[in-house]
């Protein structure tokens, strides 16, 4: 529903965990901090976020926007480096989780991806990106965030 995203507004703190290398059967990850304000629009049917990853790198934003007449969320991320919208990820929530899914490509190759939000409480919550090549059938876990409230 509209409010879905409300646990979200805020300022966060957010420990960073994603694979050096996507696609590849790495299991190496890099850990990095970072921290995120996100803001309210349109009364709670809406928000943006800005998550700044720290000195000399890229930010990240995204557009969340709830759509009444298909009763989902579409999400928009871009980065400060690119300056392009990828393309959305749309979903809803179940029993406290935030499940997403779209289609992209990752270095050349066709990719379904996830967006998983959990763990939701006020002062936490955990957000995964994953990629599939074979349309879903197996995933790759490739991001993780885990938020905490600042």
């Amino acid at each position: 529903m509209e409010h879905d995203f409300d646990f979200l507004h805020g300022n966060w703190h957010v420990h960073n965990r994603r694979l050096r290398e996507r696609l590849a059967a790495c299991e190496d990850w890099d850990e990095f901090p970072s921290t995120a304000l996100i803001t309210p629009l349109f009364g709670g049917a809406a928000n943006i976020d800005e998550i700044t990853f720290g000195p000399g790198e890229a930010s990240g934003l995204t557009l969340r926007l709830w759509d009444p007449a298909a009763s989902h969320w579409s999400l928009h991320w871009t980065t400060s480096d690119t300056g392009r919208l990828f393309p959305a990820i749309t979903g809803t929530f179940t029993d406290g989780v935030g499940t997403f899914y779209g289609d992209d490509t990752e270095g050349g190759t066709p990719v379904r991806v996830r967006f998983i939000w959990s763990g939701i409480t006020v002062e936490t919550a955990r957000w995964e990106q994953a990629f599939s090549t074979d349309d879903g059938a197996t995933w790759e876990t490739n991001w993780v965030m885990e938020l905490t409230r600042a």
